[in-house]
């Protein structure tokens, strides 16, 4: 009777420290007052600044975009169309350029007017306007759930999106070596409630020109999410497949990252809790967190997207409970800490420092 006993007692007190496990935050309370982050190879805490994801980028085409930024603003496109075709075949960054060019078009549209009045088949010209018209038709309907918009803005969207689909077809004719207007197509097709049978044509028409187009793959994580016409599964399996395609030194993977995203907010607006974070991991999930860091570590540093990106998978890691792997990205984010999700606090420094200090103090690595 005695050794059953024992293990009756075993058992129970097995069970209440798993309990104990399971309701265990991912991070501390607090950063404990001898914590010295020096000794975990991080950057002092006098030195945190919460002003900038990272230390300044050399920009090589910075003058030529200032140049680009000018001219428009004179009215000469010249400078414009010029800058878009130096991209060459580089598409994430003829995409890019096309996007400064769309925002430059929202500010003051006559130089666009006076280049698609000059070359009406210019593929680049014609990007940049069916840009314009995705994001003007988007702008009017404004943020939010569509519960949560005005009949006056829903309208809007509902009459702005086509045109702007047909814009992105006429530069898809123009330009049909260019993912640039399948990218904007896919991203009116979701305002659109396109079925998913003719959403998937369109994407088999983008990877077809760019396999690894960055934002083209955020485009379409936003159609398969929830919040429009995926769900979770759906946008789970795209991105955990766009994980595992990712070419080295591509920050693709990160797409994973902006599924969490979408997972956290949408368990804040749905059920109204102020936690920030993922509540719930699977093997699989966490297998596939460990793989995009990897993948991530590959991308080059001078790469302008990877230290915002960098942020969110230290903190995503922390979530996940890959206090070693989330040690190692917080070394090489060294003192800056003005990036999401830190930056969503009121104390920045604070935030960013207790997560850290959590990665660090629950690290199997010893301090030095």
């Amino acid at each position: 009777m005695t050794f059953v006993y024992l293990l009756i007692l075993a058992a129970l007190f097995g069970w209440l420290g798993l309990l104990r496990y399971r309701r265990r935050s991912f991070l501390l309370r607090a950063v404990p007052k001898n914590f010295d982050p020096v000794r975990y190879g991080l950057a002092p805490s006098a030195s945190l600044d919460p002003r900038k994801a990272g230390p300044t980028l050399l920009e090589d085409d910075a003058d030529e975009r200032d140049a680009v930024i000018e001219a428009a603003f004179k009215g000469d496109w010249k400078p414009a169309a010029a800058y878009a075709e130096g991209a060459g075949q580089d598409h994430d960054e003829r995409w890019s350029r096309i996007q400064l060019l769309q925002q430059l078009a929202d500010r003051t549209p006559q130089w666009l007017d006076a280049w698609l009045l000059a070359q009406p088949n210019n593929g680049d010209a014609l990007s940049a306007h069916a840009s314009l018209l995705v994001h003007q038709a988007w702008a009017a309907r404004g943020s939010g759930y569509a519960n949560q918009l005005s009949a006056q803005n829903k309208a809007a969207f509902k009459q702005m999106l086509p045109d702007a689909y047909k814009a992105a077809q006429r530069a898809s004719l123009a330009a049909p070596e260019h993912p640039g207007p399948w990218v904007v197509m896919i991203t009116a097709a979701r305002g659109l409630n396109t079925e998913h049978d003719e959403f998937q044509k369109l994407w088999t028409q983008l990877v077809a020109r760019a396999p690894h187009h960055y934002d083209g793959h955020w485009q379409a994580l936003q159609y398969w999410c929830a919040k429009w016409h995926g769900s979770r599964e759906l946008m789970l399996r795209f991105a955990t497949a766009v994980v595992d395609s990712a070419p080295p030194g591509s920050p693709l993977a990160a797409i994973y990252l902006h599924a969490l995203d979408e997972l956290v907010e949408r368990s804040n607006r749905v059920n109204g809790t102020e936690l920030a974070h993922v509540t719930s991991w699977s093997a699989d999930a966490r297998a596939t967190l460990l793989r995009a860091a990897r993948s991530l570590d590959q991308v080059a540093e001078d790469d302008g997207r990877v230290q915002r990106l960098r942020h969110k998978l230290a903190f995503y890691l922390c979530n996940a409970r890959h206090y070693d792997a989330a040690l190692e990205q917080f070394r090489r984010l060294g003192p800056w800490c003005g990036a999401e999700p830190w930056t969503t606090h009121a104390n920045i420094i604070t935030t960013f420092e207790r997560a850290r200090a959590t990665a660090a103090l629950r690290a199997t690595a010893k301090p030095a």
